[in-house]
């Protein structure tokens, strides 16, 4: 359901001010009622549900807080010329990642056929991304077309801009979170109407656009520069970044992190597109009976593996074989794995490998080691950060990614654990905290941390590790 009152001045800000909140654990910290942008039967109700089974006041204070984040105060449903549209805000930044509003709203899918209008709001999001990319396939994030304000930050940077733009920094998960979310929606849902001519139109751009990217005869339209003072804002020589030898793989401008790549084949997001390429064909044959453009994505996915496999795997003198990173075709290899999604430690989470993949597990054991440069650890928590934000901060997004990718039930009750002990006493996820201090942190309302929380205790609920959560202390 719409928050009809939430929208009565629809452009002023929502203020999600999660820094200074008094802890009572019976009072939850979401905003009030008459302000929620979105409301969701079926979310309403898992949520009691999961509070009845927890007996850790604060966790599940904490998951009744963050599993909503994202629809309470980031999403905007509206119903244009008959068809669902839904632009959904990454939180304190009012504009829509691919990306994260990809993931923002994938735990809401295992209920959508609990309730018509979530249903309707998640077919919004799935048709909104599709526009996105037919805007311009190389962009990350997008403005609200309704927006009478729009925030046009980056109109500046030298690169093809557009009007409807946030931000054009090419990452390559930017193009498959939107097919892993109207996958999933398919699967779960049976809905085949969202797979309509502007899916053709954004799976022709997607394949395009990779292929462009293999730079396999020049270096592809993309260029990218920005006047800043942070390095990994702007590309090197002249926009296009740093040397790829062709070899099959996809060249990524920037990471997940919206930082640039030191070596443009991006290990992490070309696993992803494999992955997304391989569903795409499956909706592609399916649904559309469009088989020459299924048989593209299952070819193109299969010389992406294969180049993966050739290129991207590395022989650690402690840990063995593992993946890079990133490399460049030319024999580099860059060892060093970073909190955002899709990130080595991640690829199962994504479905990308196996969790079992013996290079993985050396991989998994690598990244969360003080081999990996951007792997902290301190008297307030472990995990991964990254050169996004800086030495020393831990992102809680990869403490989940750990508990996520875990067969373990101690690790994961320690993840719990230490999730629990560094929201600073606000009862949401931060972007990072300092390792010796969780009140030292970044990003107040970053609704992608907090929905993910919910997702992983949701998971774990639904898995029957009940004994587990309830006997975190």
């Amino acid at each position: 359901m719409v928050n009809s009152t939430a929208h009565a001045s629809e452009w002023t800000a929502l203020s999600c001010d999660n820094t200074k909140v008094k802890i009572d654990y019976t009072k939850n910290n979401r905003p009030e009622k008459s302000k929620r942008l979105f409301v969701s039967k079926a979310v309403e109700n898992e949520i009691i549900r999961v509070k009845r089974s927890l007996t850790n006041p604060k966790l599940a204070w904490m998951f009744e807080n963050c599993f909503p984040n994202t629809l309470d105060t980031t999403v905007r449903y509206r119903r244009i010329d008959g068809k669902d549209d839904t632009v959904v805000y990454t939180g304190d930044i009012h504009a829509m990642w691919l990306r994260d509003s990809g993931a923002q709203v994938w735990p809401y899918i295992q209920l959508a056929n609990d309730d018509p209008e979530l249903k309707s709001m998640l077919a919004g999001v799935i048709r909104r991304q599709f526009k996105c990319i037919i805007i311009d396939p190389y962009a990350n994030a997008f403005l609200d077309p309704y927006d009478p304000d729009p925030d046009h930050q980056w109109m500046s940077d030298n690169t093809a801009m557009k009007p409807e733009l946030h931000e054009r920094k090419w990452e390559i998960d930017s193009l498959c979170y939107p097919i892993r979310l109207a996958y999933q929606y398919w699967k779960e849902t049976g809905d085949t109407s969202v797979f309509d001519e502007e899916w053709i139109q954004a799976i022709e751009l997607i394949l395009q656009t990779f292929k462009e990217q293999q730079r396999k005869h020049n270096w592809g339209p993309y260029k990218f520069q920005r006047k800043t003072e942070r390095a990994l804002d702007t590309l090197n020589n002249n926009g296009l970044g740093s040397p790829v030898k062709p070899v099959g793989l996809i060249a990524s401008g920037f990471r997940p992190s919206d930082d640039a790549t030191t070596l443009q084949f991006l290990i992490p997001s070309n696993f992803f597109a494999v992955s997304s390429l391989r569903k795409a064909a499956e909706i592609l044959d399916s649904i559309n009976k469009k088989s020459a453009l299924a048989n593209e994505c299952t070819a193109l996915a299969e010389e992406i593996e294969t180049a993966i496999k050739k290129y991207a795997i590395y022989n650690h003198p402690e840990f063995g074989k593992i993946y890079a990173f990133e490399i460049d075709g030319f024999g580099n290899h860059l060892l060093m794995d970073d909190a955002n999604v899709p990130s080595l430690l991640a690829m199962p989470y994504l479905g990308d490998v196996s969790i079992n993949d013996p290079i993985y597990q050396n991989t998994r054991k690598f990244v969360w080691s003080d081999n990996n440069p951007y792997f902290f650890k301190g008297s307030a928590g472990e995990g991964i950060g990254g050169p996004h934000i800086g030495y020393d901060m831990v992102w809680p997004m990869s403490i989940m990614m750990k508990a996520f990718t875990s067969q373990d039930d101690e690790e994961i009750k320690t993840c719990i654990k230490m999730l629990l002990d560094t929201d600073a006493g606000t009862g949401f996820m931060h972007e990072s905290f300092h390792k010796n201090d969780p009140e030292n942190f970044t990003r107040a309302w970053f609704a992608w941390q907090n929905t993910l929380f919910g997702e992983l205790i949701l998971k774990l609920v639904n898995e029957g590790k009940l004994n587990l959560l309830n006997s975190v202390e």
